[in-house]
């Protein structure tokens, strides 16, 4: 575990380094020929890099868990001294699976769709990535419960219900759920009822005295820049007197008194991570928080304070406060010289890398889709520039067919003819290339970590800024769940 110091040293270390390699960072691998992506490399890196094997490109770029490695030719100080520092940055994630292609950890051995961790009843309606998931966060949050002694849990961007089920059903925790969406607010109200209907018709009902509570779901959304007030007036608590507290609205205006709970968001997309994180820092109620955050990309920045896919720039109640962005969150990070972070970095950062190191030891045949699509986005842009970087969905399997097809299915989605002329010899060069455009991503990707790891460090400082310290732990197998770090926060019991 860093100390407060640590932490301002290294996310000043890593901006540092991001803001000297923007060249990786920042770079479109579909612009790899339209650019010259590889003629941006010092020529001391390409002239070793070019000729690297997949599996030569996992071991001696991208394993960081590796401690000997062969090098076919002597590598320059200046490429050896980057990976090393990149892989020295990152948060440690933990070991993931160990056999490329089954991607999944030990409880999945006997049956690769059913933990053997779960009971069967909470696996129904879960997938095997959610089944790990939830059971190693409902452990982890029931024994924030007991260390707190607080029963309530508050699970934001619940979805389905599937971890507020094993909380509720399995934990016996008492368990209100948010959900911005009704239609799967609706959903996960009828799995509850399918599930107590199941409970009710054992022979062995209940092991206590009591069975437990339905988990109360709540349609809606938790805004960004809104108060804690407004939080606790959509949870609507309305069996407080169990907790011994009267429902007595304050004199100063907020809702009525309320137990206190922790909260928990499983894959909290985007700003959602950190309202979260800024309602456990100034909400009174709030003893402890575990976040996993994801899709970093539609976090809100002061550089990109609207990001496709986001609601919109988040608003302060109060004019004399700076704007409440998702990052950068914590003053230290925000006065750090090259602090910025782009859309494409932060996209890049919720890469799965140990995903991408076995298709390189695989040799996958997927690993052509990149220098399909920067080869079919050089002839785009010689007719048509403003279609530039455009989406284009050619199905999973696009890169087993031949070029020429390729190429008539996504001129086709942007709108262009499927007969435009295509030079097949220059085709055919550009693809020859196909290995160092798997190098380049490669490098790309090796930053990733760092990237994720300066958003989540800027999290910590910031709990750190208000007096709670915080720890970053790597609860989920990475090769089955990419985005494995849970961001943990507790408060002291009031005095």
């Amino acid at each position: 575990m860093l100390t407060c110091e640590q932490q301002k040293d290294l996310a000043t270390t890593i901006s540092h380094f991001l803001s000297e390699n923007r060249r990786f960072t920042d770079s479109f691998i579909i612009d790899f020929f339209t650019e010259d992506l590889w003629g941006k490399l010092p020529e001391s890196w390409r002239s070793v890099l070019d000729d690297l094997t997949y599996p030569q490109v996992a071991d001696l770029l991208l394993d960081r868990s590796l401690t000997q490695r062969r090098y076919p030719s002597v590598w320059p100080l200046s490429l050896l001294a980057h990976r090393s520092a990149a892989h020295a940055l990152a948060f440690p994630r933990g070991s993931g699976s160990k056999t490329c292609g089954r991607h999944a950890p030990e409880e999945f051995l006997q049956n690769q769709s059913q933990s053997s961790l779960l009971e069967h009843i909470f696996r129904k309606h879960v997938k095997p990535k959610k089944q790990h998931e939830i059971c190693r966060l409902g452990a982890l949050v029931k024994r924030l419960s007991e260390e707190t002694e607080v029963s309530r849990v508050v699970d934001v961007g619940s979805g389905q219900g599937h971890l507020t089920r094993l909380l509720s059903f399995g934990l016996r925790l008492s368990v209100t759920a948010i959900e911005a969406d009704p239609a799967l607010v609706a959903t996960a109200t009828r799995f509850d009822e399918e599930l107590r209907r199941t409970l009710e018709k054992r022979e062995k009902t209940w092991d206590t005295a009591a069975p437990p509570s339905l988990p109360r779901h709540v349609a809606g959304l938790v805004k960004p820049g809104a108060s804690w007030g407004d939080l606790i007036q959509q949870l609507d608590f309305q069996d407080t007197h169990e907790h011994g507290n009267k429902r007595l609205r304050g004199s100063d205006g907020y809702p009525p008194v309320s137990p206190d709970f922790l909260l928990t968001g499983l894959h909290a997309c985007g700003d959602l991570s950190t309202t979260l994180l800024r309602h456990f820092v100034h909400c009174p109620h709030v003893r402890g928080i575990t976040s996993v955050a994801c899709c970093y990309m539609k976090v809100t920045t002061a550089d990109d304070p609207a990001p496709p896919g986001s609601v919109g720039a988040p608003q302060t109640s109060q004019q004399d406060c700076p704007p409440q962005f998702g990052y950068p969150m914590s003053s230290l990070v925000r006065s750090l010289p090259g602090h910025q972070l782009s859309y494409r970095s932060r996209e890049a950062a919720c890469h799965a890398l140990e995903d991408y190191l076995c298709k390189l030891r695989q040799q996958s045949a997927v690993l052509r889709a990149h220098a399909y699509r920067a080869t079919l986005e050089a002839f785009i842009r010689e007719v048509r520039p403003d279609l530039s970087r455009a989406g284009i969905q050619t199905g999973r399997k696009s890169h087993l067919l031949p070029f020429a097809d390729y190429a008539r299915l996504g001129l086709a989605r942007v709108g262009l003819s499927p007969d435009l002329p295509v030079d097949s010899q220059r085709v055919e060069s550009m693809l020859r290339h196909q290995n160092r455009v798997v190098v380049f991503y490669s490098l790309c990707l090796l930053l990733s970590p760092v990237v994720e790891t300066l958003v989540l460090l800027d999290r910590m400082l910031f709990l750190q800024e208000h007096g709670f310290q915080s720890q970053l732990v790597p609860l989920f197998d990475p090769g089955f769940s990419p985005r494995n770090l849970v961001l943990v926060a507790l408060k002291t019991p009031a005095s």
